[in-house]
This record gives structure tokens, C-alpha cells and sequence, in this order.
């Protein structure tokens, strides 16, 4: 077997299948994230700053404990995908709620002048 090929099929071998399952915990796993940025940003009081930090931390432990897997590990594996997602959100949250350069705001479009 060819190194590219060997490392390809090492590679696939620390994900699911992709199935309905597979979505379902998906989207759970997001909404985790989420959630979970937001408890601790707001409702904890720590701020996006803070909460931008302790996320970046448990992130890269989460990447670094993946990629040293080797194989697939779901509970390894689904803790990854919260963390990339709560990672995600509470810098965005924090560029927008805070700084406020987050999202372009657009007119209000009235059809057929857009």
C-alpha cells in the first residue's frame, strides 16, 4: 500500500459514517456548542473575551487529542465538533455584540427598486 493511501485510510478511519444518525447528533452537537458559548459568555458573566479564551484552550486540546487518535473515538470525536463550534461562535458573537464590526447591515429592500 502507497503512503498517500495508507495515510488517506488512516484519515477516515477517525470519522463516522455519514447517516441520519450521524446528522441528528450533528446538529445536536451545534446547538451544544452554542448554547454552551452562550452560558458561559452571558449568563456566567465572564464575558466573550473570556469565554473566547477557555474555549480556544479546550479547542486545541480537543484537535490535538484527534489527531493523535488512532482511530475512531465517538466520544473524542463529538467533543471536537462542540468545541469547534463553541469556538466559532463566541469570537463572532464578541466581534459583533461587542465591537460591533460583526455582520453588514442592508437597507431594507423594497422589490422591484433592489
Amino acid at each position: 500500500m502507497s503512503a498517500p493511501h495508507a495515510r488517506t485510510e488512516h484519515a477516515l478511519a477517525k470519522v463516522p459514517e455519514v447517516t441520519l444518525g450521524f446528522w441528528l447528533i450533528k446538529i445536536a452537537a451545534t446547538t451544544l456548542g452554542e448554547t454552551g458559548g452562550d452560558a458561559v459568555s452571558m449568563s456566567m458573566n465572564l464575558g466573550y473575551p473570556v469565554g473566547t479564551g477557555i474555549f480556544a484552550a479546550t479547542f486545541l486540546a480537543a484537535v490535538i487529542a484527534q489527531a493523535r487518535a488512532k482511530g475512531f473515538h465517538p466520544s473524542l470525536y463529538w467533543r471536537t465538533i462542540i468545541a469547534t463550534a463553541r469556538v466559532g461562535t463566541t469570537p463572532a458573537d464578541f466581534a459583533d455584540r461587542s465591537l460591533g464590526i460583526g455582520y453588514i447591515q442592508r437597507r431594507p429592500c423594497c422589490w422591484p427598486s433592489c
